[in-house]
């Protein structure tokens, strides 16, 4: 056997590995929701957990089973319609406000879908060649997006029930903050994007260059305690530190603190994966719109990074936190007991809008909707929280949201143009 054909051979065993554990998780981080749980969507942004556990299954079906299997035919004609999420040239498909009213199929018959469409992909993998095991590694890559959504989204439902149920262990301590430093990094034109080794997503190439002048960044993330400050100054009351459209929806959606939170006789609660809780104060604040973090930022004199900002300064320092690993892949290291809101636990708002590369081009075909159109009005988000599946993010991951969301774990680094 040569060494191309030892790769392949390791490759293959890497993408059935990945599959088999990554279609298993999916299902384990639903093991605790009742079944009614599975059709809740609390709002537009969110998903019910039943949609997400049957689109990953329909994303392996519809661009990996039928366009590799001559003549192979879906468990059910109608999914196409159900659970395409927003792919125009595949056909119609079900506005994602209205994936609420989905009582069919059944959740029995979903699970049945993944079963069904699992067998098949393992009985294609075993026989593929390289293209088809890398459309096979999008898939698991998009089901891992899923995942993190699925946190999301059943969190948002959960904060919406009188019954503030807890989904995960039971709350930690507050943990301490280390003392804010500041990191200076020097001028120059740095690479920026993904280097081709391993797999990313279309929106991180291509790798190109980019100059920087010189900067800092904070050495770590804006605490609950730091933001309460800013909350106590009436930041929320003073249009001259907020983005117009910033302050529109300061007014429009009523803000007054993160998202969750909530004011009791202690100060301050907030909604967590756990039940509700007192404000750990030395956590980063999370659930923060990037409106908030710009706001923020102008309170205190400094602003947010740009995402090459960002992405420069983990390159040079990849250890940072503990989070990212010399082979660029994340890890949250430092976090609380729970898994989900502690330090170093957050995407990072940056000031770039989600724009593309220069020399982008989105892949041919059907599956060139997967993130190119979403280029527009939207602002990126560096890193990965304690939400995102283990190694799934890399340094050079592009994550996008609009500019007032706040359900996605994101909180806020500071920046100083020097």
């Amino acid at each position: 056997m040569n060494a191309g054909e030892e790769n392949s051979v390791k490759f293959r065993k890497e993408i059935l590995d990945k599959f088999i554990t990554t279609r298993e998780a999916t299902l384990n981080i639903c093991s605790f929701l009742e079944r009614d749980d599975y059709m809740v969507q609390s709002t537009e942004d969110a998903s019910p957990p039943k949609w997400h556990l049957a689109h990953t299954t329909w994303f392996f079906d519809r661009f990996i089973l039928r366009e590799c299997i001559e003549g192979y035919m879906p468990l059910d004609a109608t999914y196409d319609t159900i659970f395409n999420s927003y792919y125009n040239s595949l056909g119609k498909f079900i506005e994602k406000k209205n994936r609420m009213f989905l009582s069919r199929p059944s959740l029995e018959k979903v699970l049945e879908y993944r079963k069904s469409v699992e067998s098949d992909i393992l009985d294609l993998i075993e026989g593929c060649d390289d293209n088809i095991l890398s459309l096979v590694e999008l898939g698991i890559n998009h089901e891992q997006q899923h995942q993190e959504l699925l946190v999301m989204d059943i969190k948002e439902n959960m904060f919406r029930s009188p019954y503030f149920p807890s989904f995960c262990r039971k709350i930690p301590q507050d943990m301490d903050a280390a003392p804010m430093k500041w990191e200076k990094y020097e001028e120059g034109i740095v690479e920026i994007g993904h280097n081709g080794a391993g797999f990313s997503f279309d929106n991180e190439l291509p790798r190109h260059k980019v100059y920087i002048g010189p900067y800092a960044l904070s050495s770590r993330l804006v605490t609950n305690r730091e933001y309460i400050e800013f909350i106590k100054d009436e930041g929320y009351s003073r249009p001259e530190l907020w983005l117009s459209d910033g302050w529109d929806q300061v007014k429009i959606r009523n803000w007054k603190m993160p998202h969750y939170w909530v004011e009791n006789e202690n100060g301050f609660g907030y909604y967590t994966p756990s039940g509700m809780a007192d404000v750990r104060l030395n956590e980063p604040v999370c659930h923060v719109s990037y409106f908030e973090a710009d706001a923020y930022a102008r309170w205190k004199g400094y602003a947010i990074p740009t995402e090459f900002q960002w992405e420069n300064a983990m390159n040079l320092t990849p250890h940072k936190e503990g989070n990212f690993l010399e082979d660029g892949t994340f890890h949250p290291m430092v976090q609380s007991n729970d898994g989900m809101n502690g330090p170093g636990a957050c995407w990072e708002w940056t000031s770039s809008s989600y724009s593309p590369y220069p020399g982008y081009k989105p892949p041919k075909g059907s599956i060139g909707e997967y993130n190119g159109k979403f280029m527009s009005g939207k602002m990126v988000l560096r890193g990965a929280c304690a939400a995102t599946p283990k190694k799934h993010a890399r340094i050079t991951y592009r994550n996008y949201y609009p500019p007032e969301s706040r359900w996605q774990f994101s909180g806020i680094r500071l920046a100083e143009v020097l």
